[in-house]
């Protein structure tokens, strides 16, 4: 119960949000039964991802959401030095 407790001090002093950690906690299974279904169903090839239209937008969407923080952050860097 401490251990909680420590990690929910933690969390609220860097500013986590409590929704994302308990939605990863709720969909997680959901999602590695979903993604083990698939790579079964293609025999092992994370290939079924890139060749249907729809998972490959969503995977570019997640890539450039992942990526976008990082240059974002760099350009506002480079900008307060000069």
């Amino acid at each position: 119960m401490v251990i909680f407790g420590v990690f929910g001090f933690v969390l609220r002093k860097f500013g986590y949000e409590a929704a994302p950690l308990i939605m990863a906690f709720v969909l997680g299974k959901m999602l590695e039964n979903a993604f083990c279904q698939s790579l079964l169903l293609s025999q092992g090839s994370f290939a079924i991802f890139l060749t249907r239209p729809a998972t490959a937008i969503m995977l570019a969407l997640a890539i450039c959401l992942l990526v976008f923080p990082l240059f974002s952050r760099r350009s506002l860097i480079q900008k307060g030095k000069s």
